[in-house]
This record gives structure tokens, sequence and C-alpha cells, in this order.
């Protein structure tokens, strides 16, 4: 009887013991997972870490393209003209360009656009919200890169300094304009003469001369100029004014 009952409670003991066994090591393996997967996520979070400067990424493809601002590298080619860009995306931007793709529509009016920032840039039109007010004046735009272009107008600031003159400008397509009378770039091509311009202002105003276009009407008479400023003038006519 005795051997049976120690026998009997050896078992049970057994099972009891075989049944922690099997609780701690779910609690175990419950337990260790998360820590696993948290060392892991550390572990590559570190990995993908600049060696040219102390910037890190979540993942390799994020490094790879931060590693162009570095070495300057282009990769993607419009294959319409020569233009090389660091970024896939801007490629394709670039080449709606070329295909007049405007996939980005205005839900208010009829215009679209071929990015998505231009389109939100736009919208701001419809809403008149110009949260941006500048401190020195009562004027307030819609964009704070308006307003930081605008203080440029009472701080006299001109950051963007052209490298073979000393001239600088306040605003960087300023630049860019200058820049052309060293270049001799003129990209706008006439396409009904062979006259080109650095500016497309330049040409649009060039281009009256095929079309008779006068889009600027007196409001006084009934003359009409294809230049503003030759309006302005024709207006000192009527008001009398002599600024010189």
């Amino acid at each position: 009887m005795m051997n049976r009952s120690s026998e009997a409670d050896d078992h049970c003991s057994m099972s009891v013991n075989a049944d922690v066994d099997m609780m701690v090591k779910e609690e175990i393996e419950v337990y260790d997972e998360p820590v696993l997967s948290q060392d892991v996520e550390i572990s590559v979070k570190q990995e993908w870490e600049c060696n040219q400067c102390d910037k890190s990424f979540p993942s390799n493809s994020h490094l790879i393209r931060h590693k162009r601002t570095h070495s300057g590298e282009e990769p993607y080619q419009c294959n319409q003209c020569d233009k090389p860009f660091s970024l896939k995306n801007n490629l394709i931007v670039h080449q709606r360009t070329h295909t007049g793709e405007k996939p980005y529509q205005c839900s208010q009016c009829d215009k679209s656009f071929s990015q998505n920032s231009d389109l939100i840039r736009h919208q701001w039109t419809h809403s008149a919200e110009k949260p941006y007010q500048c401190i020195q004046c009562d004027k307030s735009f819609s964009q704070n890169g308006n307003l930081i272009r605008h203080q440029r107008t009472h701080s006299g600031e001109k950051p963007y300094q052209c490298i073979q003159c000393d001239k600088a400008f306040s605003r960087k397509n300023h630049l860019k304009i200058h820049q052309m009378i060293h270049t001799g770039n003129k990209p706008f091509q006439c396409n009904q003469c062979d006259k080109a311009f650095s500016q497309k202002c330049d040409l649009t105003k060039h281009e009256r001369t095929h079309t008779g276009e006068k889009p600027y009407q007196c409001n006084q008479c009934v003359k009409a100029f294809s230049q503003k400023r030759d309006l302005t003038k024709h207006q000192r006519i009527h008001t009398g004014e002599k600024p010189y």
C-alpha cells in the first residue's frame, strides 16, 4: 500500500512538475519574444548610419538616398533631355515638363498642377487665409517663404551671391536670371523667329510682336498696349503726372 501511494505521489509530483516546467517555458517564450524583437529593431536602427555625418536612417534605402547629397551622384537621367537627378521622384516630376501631365487637380476651379506642392500653394488663393504676418508692417502672407522674402525688403538682406561677380540678390530666382548674363544661356526660344531669351517673361513680350496681342487696356480711353510699362506712360496723359 505504501509503495503504491508513494508511486502515485511520485507520479502526481512528476505531473505537477511537468506542468510547472511547461508554464515556465511558455512564460519564458512569451517574455523573451518581444525583447528579442526589440533588440533586433534597435540594432537595425543603429546599423543604417552615415559614415560622413552624424545622421542615421530607419532603412538602407533611406541611407543610400542621403549619401547622394555627399557624393553628388545623380543616377536617374531623363530620356528626353540630358538632365540627371539624384532621386527617382524628382525625375518623374521633371518628365511632366515634357509630357504636360498635370495630375493634381484643384477641387474648387479647373486648374491642375504637375506637383502636389504647387496645388497646395494654389489652394490658399481660394481660402484667402494668410497666417504669416510681417512684424514691421501690416502685410500678411499665405506662405512662410513669401513672408521671409518680404522681410528682406525691410532688412536689405541679399543672401544669394553671384560666384562670378560681386552682385547679390534677395531672391534665388533673381540670381539665376542674373547668372545667364555670364553663361549666355537663353533657354526660351521663339517658335516664329530665331530670337531667344534668358527669361520667359521676355519671350512672352516678344511673342506679342508676332500676335499683335495688347492685353493692357487703358481704363480712361480705348487705347491698349502690349507692355505694361507703355500703359503706365500713357496713363500720365490723363493724370498729368510728370515723374521726371
